[in-house]
């Protein structure tokens, strides 16, 4: 029962930050990029990012109300999607090198995200085999 609880709190608190983030960032696109350059227009194009610290806030409010063994999973998890992040961004820094267009930070986050999500499959996988 706690766990649902715990998890139930999370999504909430995750997708209203998610909810706030694309108010912002739509707000951000539609009012900041037009604006002349200067610090009125940086404060406006980083709006966004006041959702994306409600995010943090809400991944680490879920951290500390998770018990110890799911914070190990997500621990490994975590160590392991950082580690494909590295090898892949490595690996393309190595192409841009040879040739290959630029890409942007953004993109990390997508590495990031998608090796996170990798990682959490993987482990569901291996958990559910039974044991030999």
């Amino acid at each position: 029962m706690h766990e649902r609880r715990v998890t139930k709190a999370y999504h909430r608190e995750l997708f209203t930050a998610l909810a706030v983030y694309v108010v912002l960032l739509s707000a951000s696109i539609a009012f900041g990029r037009p604006l002349p350059e200067g610090p009125l227009r940086t404060a406006v194009l980083l709006l966004p990012m006041a959702g994306f610290g409600l995010m943090i806030r809400a991944i680490a409010r879920h951290v500390r109300r998770i018990d110890e063994y799911q914070r190990l999973r997500m621990l490994e998890t975590l160590g392991l999607a950082f580690a494909i992040t590295g090898a892949v961004t490595f690996s393309y820094g190595f192409l841009e090198t040879a040739g290959f267009p630029r890409l942007s930070m953004f993109s990390v986050w997508i590495v990031m995200g998608a090796s996170w999500a990798l990682a959490s499959l993987a482990r569901a996988r291996v958990e559910r085999r039974p044991e030999p």
